[in-house]
């Protein structure tokens, strides 16, 4: 079974094109598996590259535990880098790629020399609803700065969705003992019944974030294009940057722009393949 690994800020996932090729195993199986940093590819996760009828392509995302993920920034940038490589694509510029929460829109930025550089996705409109998240809080409207106490640690928290849910922490330092040790407290909190991805974001300035990810289903990951879409927003919402902000993450930077005019998160980072290759199939 051919395969791609590609990653977008560091953020990396196996893609399988499912427009040649086909499974050995459920995709829930399979992404244990190839995930897997000693025993498999070594992977954040497997997105499926599958064909589509309101798009160039559809994604289909699995966690390096093998849980479904609805939405992913950095992995969708790398499916349409992925589709622009193949030229699959429809128009030489934009994209389209559909994904469980709807059909995004996606421009490639090349060189004079049609070098890809970066790719930019529109990530869509981010969700407040409490129970569209979903997220227990005992309130019906938005969770903004909202106390809270996790393993003892007093807390104000961020709730909402960019297709998948984020608890957004602002903290003075991100440090291995936040993020190691309350990542996964939150993300299995009963008040997330989900669970959720975990962003601890330092403010920099007002364009300028830092953020450390503990990712639902995988941990730690070098990057999370939702999660710096989610820091953005929440950052607006309390006053701390503007609508328009580079996050500084592990494995490198993405910029990030929430529109006050229509109100949609757009998404713009690099998008690199690692290599690809042959997996055996029994």
């Amino acid at each position: 079974m051919k395969f791609t690994k590609m990653h977008g800020a560091g953020n990396d996932y196996v893609y399988i094109d499912c427009f040649t090729e086909s499974l050995p195993e459920p995709p829930e199986t399979l992404a244990r598996v190839l995930s897997h940093h000693r025993f498999g590819i070594g992977s954040d996760g497997l997105i499926l590259v599958e064909p589509s009828e309101r798009a160039d392509a559809r994604m289909r995302i699995f966690n390096a535990d093998g849980s479904h993920a609805e939405m992913c920034g950095n992995g969708i940038r790398c499916v349409a880098r992925f589709i622009y490589d193949q030229a699959r694509n429809t128009h030489p510029s934009r994209i389209q790629i559909e994904s469980d929460i709807g059909v995004h829109q996606l421009e490639i930025e090349t060189s004079d020399n049609e070098r890809l550089l970066r790719v930019s996705a529109d990530m869509g409109a981010p969700v407040f609803d409490p129970r569209k998240i979903p997220a227990d809080f005992g309130a019906s409207g938005p969770i903004v700065n909202h106390p809270i106490v996790f393993a003892d640690t007093k807390l104000l928290v961020t709730v909402l969705s960019i297709g998948n849910p984020h608890c957004v922490v602002f903290v003075p330092e991100a440090s291995d003992r936040l993020v190691k040790q309350l990542g996964p407290t939150i993300e299995n909190a009963p008040r997330f019944p989900n669970r959720t991805n975990v962003e601890f974001v330092e403010i920099l300035s007002r364009q300028r974030l830092r953020q450390r990810t503990w990712e639902r289903g995988s941990g730690e990951t070098l990057a999370c294009g939702t999660g710096a879409s989610a820091a953005c927003v929440a950052g607006v919402l309390t006053k701390r940057c503007k609508r328009h902000v580079s996050v500084e993450l592990l494995g490198g930077t993405l910029d990030v722009t929430w529109s006050e005019e229509n109100n949609r998160v757009r998404l713009t980072g690099d998008a690199v393949e690692v290599f690809r290759g042959d997996w055996p199939v029994a």
